[in-house]
């Protein structure tokens, strides 16, 4: 089934050129289902490559997908045309009375500052509790997962000495985990990130569960005990390019920078080994299954 998007959005025609099934307000209206009302709280510069990514992986399920794109109110993108996001996204504001079978969280590039020095943090802790008492189960990513784990637990982030950049091996730390369903017993996820978190803290936590890591970066998924919170400290949702972007834009600011890991094939920038795209479908897909379908209620109103 489909997620349902404006026909008008950048990603549709992305996405359409995929064969992804994509499908108009209009369309999704005329058919006796109830879709899944997920949110993206989309906090990246790179918004339409950010929420192309995303909603390519929420679209490989059998379910029907409503998207709402959500900024923040206290700080505004300029790296994205407000006209795009006028037409496109909603303030945390006109939703904050709705509940939501799903939320999203994406990764900010603000993961050196201080929670406190973050423009927009006092909205999203806002954000981060209305999400604990109104959406069946929520995505943290990166940066998101670490402000998250900070806000909910107060588990802190240190700096890295240098940064976590490349595809890197993870094995599965919880037998029979559901997200983890149909993955080998070795999967590869993108990290690209100058912090950490404390894993002796999140280990020791009762609250917390880790669920896939890797000898090389460390913490890949935790998630909550409850089921309703995961913290992806990766970026499984990453097109083949987006690392190479990431790597060049560095060099042409003159900072220094090493290749991403296990990412070009023999140093050869233009060729990218694509190891995580299957990995990152069947975790989404297995979120949204086991983790949103399967629990939250027919009548949102009733959770």
């Amino acid at each position: 089934m489909p997620i349902v998007i404006p026909q008008t959005i950048p990603a549709y025609k992305v996405l359409e050129r995929e064969n992804i099934f994509v499908m108009t307000q209009r369309r999704a209206e005329s058919q006796d289902i109830r879709p899944l009302e997920i949110a993206i709280l989309n906090l990246m510069p790179t918004k339409i490559e950010t929420e192309t990514q995303l909603m390519r992986l929420l679209s490989n399920t059998p379910l029907q997908v409503n998207i709402t794109l959500v900024e923040t109110e206290t700080y505004k993108s300029s790296h994205t045309a407000r006209d795009h996001m006028e037409r496109f996204y909603k303030t945390f504001d006109s939703i904050k009375d709705k509940m939501l079978d799903g939320l999203i969280v994406t990764g900010a590039p603000v993961e050196t500052l201080e929670f406190d020095n973050v423009h927009y943090w006092e909205e999203l802790k806002m954000i981060m509790d209305y999400a604990d008492k109104n959406v069946t189960s929520t995505i943290f990513i990166c940066w998101g997962a670490q402000a998250a784990l900070f806000h909910y637990y107060g588990i802190g982030k240190k700096p890295l000495p240098k940064k976590m950049f490349g595809v890197f091996r993870n094995s599965a730390q919880a037998e029979f985990e559901p997200l983890l369903k149909g993955l080998d017993d070795t999967f590869y996820i993108p990290h690209s990130r100058h912090t950490t978190v404390d894993e002796e803290a999140v280990r020791a936590c009762r609250k917390l569960k880790v669920i896939a890591s890797g000898d090389e970066c460390g913490l890949s998924i935790v998630k909550s005990a409850d089921n309703r919170k995961f913290f992806f400290f990766g970026h499984s949702e990453y097109d083949r390019e987006t690392l190479k972007n990431e790597y060049l834009r560095d060099l042409n600011k003159g900072l220094a920078i090493d290749p991403p890991k296990n990412y070009f094939i023999d140093g050869d920038i233009e060729r990218i080994n694509l190891s995580w795209r299957s990995t990152a479908n069947l975790i989404f897909y297995n979120w949204l299954n086991y983790y949103v379908y399967q629990v939250t209620p027919y009548l949102l109103e009733k959770k």
